[in-house]
């Protein structure tokens, strides 16, 4: 019985990363006031008839903390970059120049600043609801396993350490979030 219980909480703890590493990479797509390639991770380009990201369209760089180039392998997509960058609604304004596509980043206003600390706070929540409904598996399980015979003591021992799991997590969680809301509201 004491494999079922490791098992129980091993699953919980694959659970528990995934949804942490969907929160940090979810958090990590909201601008902090400087380009990075990766804002525009979400953008899909019409290519031969098909939606794709633009990532497998062009090659984007920073040239410095203010710029975004994107630089398509094909020059007969610009115009499709450019309109799948306006149509992924980032406040982002392209500029084709021909050869490339780019884009000057504006800095955040303080009332767009407090939008996305209030974005990640809400990834944050939604980080905390796949905890909870992972506790609740497994705490289901763990009932499962008491009926199937497993002794009331060790039934509450995993019920402790799933609730530890979590706390563990949630923590984790907060201090993600925490650190890229002190990254969005410096200037």
């Amino acid at each position: 019985m004491q494999e079922e219980v490791k098992m129980v909480l091993d699953e919980l703890k694959d659970q528990c990363n995934k949804g942490l590493q969907h929160l940090v990479s979810e958090v990590a797509k909201l601008r902090a006031g400087k380009a990075m390639p990766n804002m525009l991770d979400s953008v899909q380009v019409e290519y031969y008839g098909s939606k794709v990201p633009l990532s497998q369209v062009a090659n984007v760089s920073t040239p410095d903390a203010k710029t975004l180039m994107i630089k398509p392998w094909e020059k007969s997509i610009l115009e499709e970059i450019e309109r799948g960058i306006m149509y992924a609604n980032l406040g982002l304004n392209p500029q084709n120049d021909g050869e490339q596509v780019i884009i000057n980043v504006p800095p955040l206003t303080e009332e767009r600043r407090l939008q996305l600390v209030k974005q990640a706070k809400a990834e944050a929540e939604q980080g905390k609801i796949s905890l909870r409904s992972a506790r609740k598996d497994a705490m289901d399980m763990v009932k499962q396993l008491q009926k199937d015979g497993l002794s009331e003591d060790l039934g509450k021992d995993a019920e402790n350490d799933i609730q530890e799991v979590i706390n563990l997590y949630t923590k984790k969680i907060d201090d993600a979030v925490s650190a890229k809301e002190d990254e969005i509201m410096t200037i």
